[in-house]
């Protein structure tokens, strides 16, 4: 059997490493644009703040290792095209520009994606840059290093966290977003309210409900970034405004959403037989709604990695679906959410109803304890719970967790208030707050 892999991050690696075990006799390939894989993108603020000295831990994996499992691993290789019908693609060799056909059996699709890109004038001006690789991470510390006002386009989890992290190397930073709130796909506005506060209280300027309409520059540099509302001056401006799948070699061969998210069936099987596809590249069962969605993240893509794997030769492993379940650091707070929020419930059409739980984490008699606030969505009639957030100064993100298996599990908000969970005063009190949100639902 003839396996080829395009693409090698989290999805691919995760299929990869695993087709190598289940199928030791199988010939794979991976072709890689890049000369780095298994790069986690999540800890680029963490080593831009300086948290994270050095990056070789931000790589699970290598092409040294892969080659151990006898897997040929092409790097800096790009597919320029695929014919699905003829099972063949055409390779571009991109150091030495050679260009070559190859043939596969089973064709793994992780193409991964790629930051969405203003179209706008000046944005080809120099010190504009996106943050995705490694490479991107090396240059924005670089270009941080000499800038002294720092422009984020995106309040997204990749914007806030790098404006927190510009800001704790003493940079003056504008935070820019078309939406009113920061990290609104993920959070309430009892959330996003606290969030936004840590960043003001800490000089960060929040320019929420602006557009960028074009970019300024001096000597092919950006200088300014123009809104339909202001101008910021700008001495490096970073682009975290979202992402799309890269999928364009597939346009037209396989079935996708309208972003180009790739369709997968519970098995990841695609539209055509002996084609499979993980990760970004990929729409995934968003179960809150129980419909295909583009939620880019790394765990979604190591999960549906390792099930392309176990289902290569034939169906064995369902794919559970996905909640978004998901988590930032900002500041002291820690944050956690997963599921639907009750704005993202009503852009659905959903009739929900919410509970919110505000109580100390663990008993009063203790030295030390914090507030937490921990809200929970469910819809109206069925009772079903689909989706919860949590803030607090103690690190509680551990119970979205908890959460996001309710959800997938379609448990009702009045079973939650009787789930047996421990009590310990170091930890928490009688009546977790879990429990104090289903014992309070209406």
């Amino acid at each position: 059997m003839k396996i080829v892999v395009i693409g090698c991050t989290h999805a691919g690696t995760a299929a990869i490493v695993n087709c190598a075990k289940l199928y030791p006799d199988a010939k794979i390939t991976v072709y890689e644009r890049n000369d780095t894989i298994s790069f986690l993108s999540c800890g680029i603020a963490l080593y831009v703040a300086g948290i994270i000295k050095d990056p070789k831990g931000l790589f699970y994996s290598s092409p040294e290792k892969l080659a151990e499992l006898g897997v040929s691993t092409k790097m800096s290789h790009d597919v320029v095209s695929v014919d699905i019908s003829e099972k063949k693609l055409k390779v571009h060799n991109l150091k030495s520009k050679e260009e070559f056909e190859d043939t596969f059996d089973k064709l793994i699709v992780t193409t991964g994606s790629w930051p969405i890109l203003p179209k706008v004038d000046g944005s080809t001006l120099e010190n504009i840059l996106i943050s995705k690789n490694y490479y991107h991470s090396n240059t924005i510390i670089e270009k941080s290093q000499k800038a002294n006002n720092i422009v984020v386009i995106g309040a997204g989890y990749i914007g806030v966290e790098l404006v927190e992290a510009f800001e704790m190397n003493n940079k003056k930073v504008t935070l820019i977003d078309s939406q009113d709130r920061i990290l609104s796909k993920y959070l309430d506005k009892e959330f996003t309210d606290k969030a936004e506060k840590a960043l003001s209280d800490h000089a960060i300027k929040l320019a929420l409900s602006e557009t960028v309409i074009r970019f300024e520059g001096v000597d092919g540099k950006v200088s300014k970034v123009i809104t339909n509302k202001g101008q910021y001056e700008a001495d490096l401006v970073i682009l975290s405004i979202g992402f799309k799948p890269s999928t364009e070699l597939f346009k037209g061969q396989l079935e996708m959403l309208g972003n180009g998210a790739i369709v997968v069936d519970e098995y990841m099987h695609t539209s055509k037989e002996d084609i499979y596809a993980a990760g970004d590249s990929c729409a995934v069962k968003y179960n809150p709604i129980e419909k295909q969605e583009y939620i880019p993240l790394a765990t979604n893509a190591v999960r549906m990695g390792t099930l392309v794997a176990r289902n290569l030769v034939k169906p064995t492993t369902k794919y559970m679906g996905t909640q978004g379940t998901s988590g930032i650091k900002i500041y002291d707070y820690n944050i956690a959410s997963t599921g639907l929020t009750e704005n993202s419930a009503k852009t659905y059409g959903i009739d929900v109803k919410t509970v919110m739980v505000e109580d100390n984490y663990r008993p009063e008699f203790m030295p030390t304890y914090d507030l937490a606030q921990l809200k929970v969505v469910y819809e109206k009639d069925s009772r079903r719970i689909l989706g919860a957030q949590i803030v607090s100064k103690a690190d509680l993100t551990q119970s979205i967790n908890t959460m996001s298996v309710c959800i997938q599990n379609k448990m009702t908000i009045d079973e939650l208030a009787f789930v047996d969970f421990f009590f310990q005063p170091h930890y928490n009190k009688p009546w977790n707050l879990l429990n104090l949100a289903g014992l309070s639902a209406e």
